[in-house]
């Protein structure tokens, strides 16, 4: 009797934080641009910061700055990886671009419609023109070359 109790404390516990974690992320993240954080998107918040790929057949980029779109998993040791270089970039550039990023365990919908089979994907998006795709992981000095050409930013 005690281990069914404490089985079922143990549960609800643990719902209760999941609830509050998706919560948290579900609400809108573009109340953090411009605070020089990483924002961790949901399909509705994608739709309204990069791209409503439901009204828009055509690639039509949605943010001010350009951006850096990491697909990740948790489970990832590339992706781990490269987690902190992309926290300095958002910190470093200022503003001057903005790193999203995407859990593709949450997000599955996401990934089938990018097309994501390999972690992590780094997509960068210049404010006008196509993004483009890096997949695994790339020292820092090589991340700051692709926002310098493809962003067309500098610190």
């Amino acid at each position: 009797m005690k281990a069914y109790i404490l089985t079922t404390l143990l549960s609800v516990f643990i719902f209760a934080n999941v609830s509050c974690a998706n919560k948290t992320e579900a609400k809108s993240s573009e109340q953090n641009i411009g605070k020089n954080e990483v924002i961790h998107l949901n399909q509705d918040s994608f739709k309204e910061m990069v791209f409503d790929y439901e009204k828009n057949k055509e690639w039509a980029y949605n943010g001010k700055v350009p951006a850096i779109l990491d697909f990740y998993a948790d489970w990832c040791g590339p992706c781990r990886q490269i987690a902190p270089i992309l926290e300095q970039l958002q910190k470093e550039y200022n503003g001057k671009i903005q790193v999203f990023k995407v859990d593709t365990e949450k997000e599955k919908e996401l990934a089938a419609i990018f097309g994501i089979r390999s972690l992590p994907t780094l997509v960068f998006i210049p404010v006008n023109g196509e993004p483009q795709a890096v997949m695994g992981a790339r020292p820092k000095a090589e991340f700051e070359t692709l926002v310098s050409e493809v962003l067309k930013v500098s610190k």
